[in-house]
């Protein structure tokens, strides 16, 4: 397995904060991660039944076993073991003392929130970015390959075929893990719900409609959104909060994180069908932003991701502030830059400029091409360089 590029992050954590939790979506990684980053520490699994039921039943006696260093995986299957991690820290407050793994959408973060706040370092890693993909011998070397594939380290590591992969993945830990959570009944409907919200990436969200099409309440729809965006299977980008005196929408957009996954859910069979698919630019888009979401996270930053569109005017996909800079980004999954391509960096650049909120601007423009372009809007970034930028 590869170095990880958050394992410099969990290090540097490690060695200042007495605990560090490692949360993201199943199969990211996260117990190989800790496990390659600290070989030496003793490693305990709350997934088997009499390890779990020892930590719920006695949880002074299950942490007086590990007085060194430990790393504690799956550890929200205990949720009451954060009040006595609390306690074993509060007592000894030595750096790096436990790590924790877990599944967020079972309530990792709200307990840690009322427990551990203040003591603990949180980090959360994705499936693996370009960047990583790029560490393994077999790795995709073209674009709609590389997007359909997905970036699920295990596909990868073992060079196992997507397709299946991702099918028993949907079935085993999407479908079984969310409605287990939000103890869905109706199967069909949530398989179809799926299906909508990965037809609908990189779109402007209306749940309204996603609920209607899905054959659900308004309500049911929100609540099922809410587990999916938990799960990291999906991430809103807000609008950004600059108005310059513009009628702009404000609904956030909607992307899954990863477009193997999103391919998998919407019947693409194989990378050669993305070129001329309907929904390629958006699956394109969603790929752009979720790369960019994974140089932030796995660097222990925040977000700090938006979007904005005019209800008459300019759109631009993306919006990253590193600072003072406000960085606008477009993505375009054509292998040939158009001159229109950059109009709406333009403009927004003007606004920004004119503005009396400080702050620089710097355009980009991501595309299915291979060689870069400085422009006087943007500068032009191949696909396959994305990771390079510092977004």
């Amino acid at each position: 397995m590869i170095r990880r590029t958050i394992a410099s992050r969990l290090e540097e954590l490690a060695n200042r904060m007495p605990a560090v939790a490692v949360t993201g979506p199943r199969q990211s990684g996260k117990t190989t991660l800790c496990r390659m980053v600290f070989p030496e520490r003793e490693y305990v699994s709350l997934e088997p039944l009499d390890t779990r039921d020892y930590a719920r039943t006695d949880p002074r006696g299950f942490l007086r076993q590990y007085s060194g260093d430990v790393i504690f995986d799956e550890v929200q299957r205990a949720p009451d073991l954060f009040s006595y991690l609390q306690e074993a820290i509060d007592a000894d407050p030595a750096p790096g003392r436990f790590i924790l793994t877990g599944s967020q959408h079972f309530g990792l973060s709200e307990a840690i929130s009322q427990s551990l706040a203040g003591r603990v370092g949180l980090l959360h890693l994705l499936p693996l970015s370009l960047e990583e993909v790029r560490r393994f011998e077999r790795a995709p070397e073209e674009l709609w390959e590389t997007v359909w594939s997905g970036g699920y380290p295990r596909i990868h590591d073992r060079g196992l075929d997507a397709a299946d992969w991702l099918r028993d993945y949907t079935a085993t830990y999407v479908q079984r893990d969310v409605r287990q959570v939000l103890d869905v009944t109706d199967l069909d409907a949530f398989t179809t719900f799926l299906r909508l919200v990965a037809g609908r990436t990189s779109q402007e969200l209306n749940r309204s409609s996603l609920g209607s099409d899905a054959g659900v309440t308004h309500n049911t729809a929100r609540s099922w959104l809410s587990v999916l965006e938990t799960s990291f299977i999906v991430f809103r980008v807000p609008r950004w909060h600059r108005r310059f005196r513009k009628r702009v929408v404000k609904a956030p957009k909607i992307h899954l994180v990863d477009t193997g996954l999103a391919c998998r859910l919407l019947g693409i069979r194989e990378p050669g069908q993305l070129p001329t698919h309907p929904l390629r630019g958006p699956i394109f888009e969603s790929w752009v932003a979720s790369e960019i979401l994974k140089w932030r996270l796995h660097r222990g930053l925040d977000p700090a991701m938006s979007h904005y569109r005019e209800t008459r005017g300019v759109e631009i996909d993306l919006i990253v502030e590193v600072g003072e800079k406000i960085l606008g980004i477009e993505a375009k999954s054509g292998a040939t830059v158009a001159s229109d391509f950059t109009r709406g960096l333009r403009v927004l650049g003007d606004l920004v400029r004119d503005s009396p909120e400080s702050g620089s601007f710097e355009g980009r423009l991501v595309f299915g091409g291979d060689s870069p372009q400085e422009r006087s809007d943007a500068r032009v970034v191949p696909w396959s360089e994305v990771q390079r930028e510092a977004w």
